[in-house]
């Protein structure tokens, strides 16, 4: 007896949308701006000197780019300096956060998602798919789930194939 078996991808034919948040990966080069650069011996920062600087230096070479402003030396650096910075390297760059390159990209990704529009979720099953090549930070899972829980039909965490359920609403 010759049974054949006629296999049948129940994933494919799911009604689940799956969603990558690296799909909201911003573009633009990331890049740290140390002001420990601009401090006098690597102690104090001097206001005519950073002043000067600030006037002088190419700012536009920050174009279409992601900065996240810092201090790696043990010094004491004004408020004043960093918004100073700010006020030069805003004109050109994508985004601009004080912090680290994790901070900076919490942000960007919780931009994007603060500009996401819910309503393609609404009423779906979703699959937040957990594994990528491009880094997504944890924080941005919890305010994406957040974001769409008041909209989702049920929210899973995986793949399509394995998934671990997370909330699904009691109609």
């Amino acid at each position: 007896m010759d049974i054949q078996e006629n296999i049948i991808n129940k994933v494919a034919q799911s009604t689940l949308l799956s969603f990558d948040l690296a799909s909201l990966y911003a573009s633009g080069e990331r890049v740290i701006y140390d002001i420990k650069d601009n401090l006098f011996h690597g102690l104090m920062l001097r206001e005519k000197d950073f002043r000067e600087f600030i006037k002088t230096n190419n700012w536009e070479s920050y174009q279409n780019k992601n900065v996240a402003i810092v201090c790696t030396s043990d010094a004491i650096v004004p408020t004043w300096a960093y918004m100073l910075l700010a006020t030069k390297l805003n004109p050109y760059v994508n985004s601009l956060v004080f912090g680290n390159l994790e901070q900076l990209e919490i942000e960007l990704y919780s931009l994007a998602i603060q500009n996401l529009d819910i309503e393609q979720f609404r009423d779906q099953k979703i699959v937040i798919k957990g594994c990528g090549k491009i880094f997504v930070p944890v924080s941005a899972f919890v305010a994406f789930t957040a974001k769409i829980t008041p909209v989702a039909k049920s929210i899973m965490y995986g793949e399509p194939c394995s998934t671990v359920p997370l909330f699904k609403r009691k109609d």
